[in-house]
């Protein structure tokens, strides 16, 4: 098992930063790759930004890319979404998650943290 919870959310004004954290618990060792999701209201949960828990590599949804940075620190099993040059359309509940080696799918999940950029 593994247990994720998330942090960080806030409101702020188009233009700022804010910085998402997920804190890892449990079984580490079993995490292939940790991931930032969110969901905006009326709409679908989407991909934001992926990080493989050994080696570090990236992945990021062409909407966030070259805004959001995904880091983890493996030592104290904590993982960031550092975001800069926020926009509205950022706004939504901001979900860390977790797959392991022995699925396909993110199998564990934050409880959620909101952000809310406004105009």
């Amino acid at each position: 098992q593994v247990q994720l919870e998330d942090s960080g959310g806030g409101l702020v004004q188009a233009g700022d930063s804010l910085r998402l954290s997920c804190v890892v618990s449990g079984r580490t060792s079993s995490i292939y790759t940790m991931g930032w999701f969110r969901q905006a209201p009326g709409k679908e949960r989407e991909f934001v930004s992926t990080i493989r828990w050994i080696g570090g590599s990236t992945t990021y949804a062409d909407s966030v890319k070259g805004r959001f940075t995904i880091s983890r620190n493996n030592a104290e099993n904590t993982v960031l979404l550092q975001m800069n040059s926020l926009k509205p359309e950022d706004t939504a509940v901001y979900y860390c998650a977790a797959r392991t080696y022995t699925t396909i799918k993110y199998d564990y999940w934050g409880q959620g943290t909101q952000v809310t950029v406004s105009s």
